[in-house]
């Protein structure tokens, strides 16, 4: 994809589609626009009850964009049941590049001082595209993904998008929708100004409350 840059990355994003390259090592890059998209509420988004206790017990220290490329590279990392990725060194570093214009954020949880878990994506205007995430400790990704949805709901942000439906995302409450849905709602947060920083470092507890809210 010559001459891509970061700019011409929220352009795409804008135009509701995203890039994607077939292995860590190919510097090919292509675009996609999923013909179903994955969606995660942000307006009664499902917190099944272990999870909760989990969150609530606060096994982690949450962090925002303080680790981003190490997010994105350990997102990058095969593992189980993954022999190769989508996230090649060109993404790596576009995303960098938006992360350093204020356009993409990740979501850490850490343990002992270590990174032991989270996620990253991109914010333009009142939507969040989630982009890849990872787990070293148990629940880990998924603590993450309770946090971000409740920064989202405090930031005044509209779509959450999930890109593709999965067994790990289901439990959430994730729609599944048509290209044409997506892309109204899509319109839609585009319109709205929302904050990434507006909300403030809060515990467990205050992150469901905040997601029992917005229910």
């Amino acid at each position: 994809m010559p001459h891509f840059d970061a700019r011409a990355l929220l352009d795409c994003y804008a135009r509701g589609v995203f890039p994607m390259a077939d292995a860590r090592d190919d510097e090919r890059t292509f675009l996609i626009d999923p013909e179903r998209r994955g969606v995660i509420p942000l307006t009664g988004l499902h917190i099944p009850r272990r999870l909760a206790r989990t969150v609530r017990a606060e096994p982690f220290e949450i962090r925002f964009d303080t680790a981003f490329r190490e997010v994105v590279q350990t997102c990058a990392e095969a593992g189980p049941g993954r022999a190769e990725t989508w996230i090649n060194h060109p993404i790596e570093t576009l995303y960098t590049g938006l992360h350093e214009q204020g356009f993409a954020h990740s979501l850490e949880c850490w343990r002992d001082g270590a990174l032991v878990g989270g996620l990253y994506g991109v914010a333009l205007k009142g939507a969040f595209f989630g982009e890849s995430m990872f787990s070293r400790a148990r629940d880990a990704s998924k603590v993450a993904l309770v946090h971000l949805a409740a920064r989202l709901i405090a930031g005044g942000y509209l779509l959450l998008d999930a890109q593709f439906m999965t067994d790990h995302l289901r439990q959430f409450g994730t729609e599944e929708i048509s290209r044409a849905a997506y892309h109204r709602r899509l319109s839609a947060a585009l319109t709205v100004d929302a904050d990434f920083q507006r909300a403030g470092a809060f515990g467990g507890a205050a992150a469901l409350q905040v997601i029992s809210q917005a229910s």
